[in-house]
């Protein structure tokens, strides 16, 4: 039975590619941990396109997190961009790039975007939510 206390992970990634892939096992661990495996492959599936957008469009560092709260799942990047994802979610089927955030829209059951400032630092926190029902 999975744990019904609010919970949350954050994980801090360097600017590389590499932390893609941390960030997809560190999910797995994560909800296996929490009796929440049913999640897992869809939930990897949009932490690696969240923190690939992180990764591949800014310079800076970036961060996950998992937040568990009322039986949904919130996973959202942090990167130190203020340029919004892009809203044409559009993109054609046989395009090698350009496609995730129309997998996240495809894959979660919400998502959104928000720009971030916290005393010096700027930039965005783009989500999406999975509902455990």
């Amino acid at each position: 039975m999975p744990k019904t206390e609010p919970w949350e992970y954050v994980l801090h990634i360097p600017h590389d590619v590499r932390a893609v892939t941390v960030c997809r096992r560190t999910v797995r661990l994560v909800l296996t941990m929490h009796g929440l495996i049913r999640l897992a492959d869809v939930a990897e599936l949009l932490a690696a396109e969240l923190v690939s957008n992180a990764v591949r469009h800014t310079k800076g560092p970036a961060a996950l997190r998992l937040h568990w709260r009322d039986g949904v799942l919130r996973i959202g990047a942090w990167d130190a961009s203020p340029v919004p994802p892009p809203y044409d979610l559009t993109v054609a089927s046989d395009a090698e790039t350009g496609r995730g955030l129309g997998l996240v829209r495809a894959c979660a059951d919400d998502w959104g975007w928000h720009p971030l400032r916290q005393g010096g630092d700027c930039g965005k926190y783009v989500w999406c939510d999975l509902s455990a029902a």
